[in-house]
């Protein structure tokens, strides 16, 4: 890989080496990246040592994240972010939590959301749909129709609960995955829309 970005130390504690030289349509997503951001996010050259599970990752990311939905981008963001705080995911804190400092132009909300959602500035709406998102999280075999319930009662469709529970499945198992790896969020992260 031609990327004169981190070292392989810098972005996980395992010892996979890319795919050199990367498939034509990965390097152009990466350049895009670039393009787009600046960087090349970190989980995307960690799952480089494996282009089909990288095709993977990114399809799954890109239709829950960027997808239609009835939640927004900063809903959908948010979700990650009180996720990974109880699953006390560093990358994903970092990471998601400058994507919500970016799409709320609110830098505190980030930084809230990542050490105690409760305390965040939320619309009743926001708050029932962390609850779900957070429950989810802690004890999935808890879930049961009041749950989903008080979603419906804040104005949720049936497709926006699938939605807030497909975005909280992607984020347990990506905190997972990145913690298990010691997996580093970019540098970039730290400083965006503060």
């Amino acid at each position: 890989m031609k990327d004169h970005g981190p070292s392989r130390a810098d972005i996980v504690a395992l010892d996979l080496k890319p795919v050199e030289p990367l498939p034509a349509e990965t390097a152009r997503y990466f350049d895009l990246c670039r393009e787009k951001i600046g960087f090349v996010p970190n989980v995307l050259l960690a799952y480089a040592f494996d282009i089909d599970k990288l095709n993977a990752f990114t399809a799954m990311y890109n239709d829950l994240m960027l997808g239609d939905s009835g939640l927004s981008k900063l809903e959908r963001e948010m979700i990650a972010v009180a996720v990974s705080a109880v699953n006390r995911c560093h990358y994903c804190l970092i990471a998601h939590g400058a994507a919500v400092r970016q799409l709320s132009g609110d830098p505190e909300l980030g930084d809230t959301l990542a050490t105690n959602y409760r305390m965040a500035r939320l619309s009743p709406r926001q708050r029932a749909m962390l609850d779900f998102a957070v429950k989810l999280t802690e004890s999935s075999h808890s879930i049961e129709d009041e749950d989903r319930q008080a979603l419906r009662d804040h104005g949720f469709s049936d497709r926006d609960i699938w939605d807030i529970a497909a975005v909280a499945a992607f984020f347990n198992m990506t905190n997972r995955l990145a913690s298990a790896t010691a997996m580093r969020p970019n540098s970039e992260y730290y400083g965006m829309a503060r």
